[in-house]
């Protein structure tokens, strides 16, 4: 009788695969306004810092606009073929009696002062040359807005209606509803021929008063108020090669 001797089968063994080595991934990157802490503080005085939120522009865009001026010429082209005197002319109509234009000068008539003349004098001379542009009565804070043009740029100039009292701004003011403060927001961050930021000012019977300014990287545009303390406005800052814009708010007031 023989016998045989027959082990196991030997089976193949599957293929164990080798796994590649993991690639490191990339650090986490925010949304990029997340990155801008720079444009969420403004430092009001040394030691105070105020804290700068993004805002809705749905509220932003249903809040009343302070004033509807045209539209500021973006070039020399444009502000060559720009009618300033057409333009004046159709503010003055509705400004009453106490302001009026004879020629070259531009007369304001304060309730208890001496009428102003403001005289244009528009020489060759950059170091003389003015023009003086009626463009809006502020009647809750009692004064009259002007603009005053230079050989090259200008500003903005306040004169009260009742002494005649002048007060150089940066811009056209955004009056608190209660007509305690207002506001003057500029911005000029692609160019940076004029100072961009923001200034805060108390109204105090005939006394205007500036309570801070502050020069700041990004730009303000169109500041209006969501209530007695509270600014809405657009925020311009320079980002990725261009210029960029969100709506922001900040508390001024205390």
């Amino acid at each position: 009788m023989s016998c045989s001797f027959r082990g196991p089968t030997e089976r193949s063994q599957p293929g164990v695969p080798v796994m590649a080595p993991t690639p490191r991934l990339p650090r986490p990157q925010p949304p990029r306004i997340y990155r801008l802490g720079h444009l969420d503080t403004l430092v009001q005085v040394p030691g105070r810092v105020l804290p700068i939120h993004q805002a809705s522009r749905g509220v932003y865009e249903r809040l009343p606009q302070p004033l509807v001026l045209p539209a500021v010429p973006a070039s020399a082209e444009e502000e060559e073929a720009f009618d300033f005197a057409a333009e004046e002319r159709q503010r003055l109509r509705t400004a009453g009696k106490t302001v009026r234009r004879s020629g070259n000068t531009l007369w304001l008539y304060p309730s208890k002062a001496k009428p102003l003349q403001l005289r244009n004098n528009p020489t060759e001379n950059p170091d003389a040359n003015v023009g003086y542009e009626y463009l809006s009565s502020l009647p809750t804070i009692h004064q009259w807005l002007v603009s005053v043009h230079l050989y090259e740029g200008g500003y903005f100039m306040l004169v009260d209606q009742r002494t005649g009292r002048r007060t150089r701004i940066w811009s056209p003011p955004a009056v608190a509803p209660d007509g305690r403060h207002f506001v003057c927001g500029n911005s000029d961050v692609l160019a940076r021929y004029e100072p961009s930021g923001l200034q805060l000012w108390s109204v105090d019977g005939t006394t205007l008063r500036l309570l801070w300014e502050r020069q700041t990287e990004w730009g303000c545009t169109q500041p209006r108020w969501l209530d007695n303390k509270t600014i809405l406005f657009e925020q311009d800052f320079f980002d990725n090669g261009d210029v960029d814009t969100r709506v922001v708010r900040l508390t001024v007031v205390p």
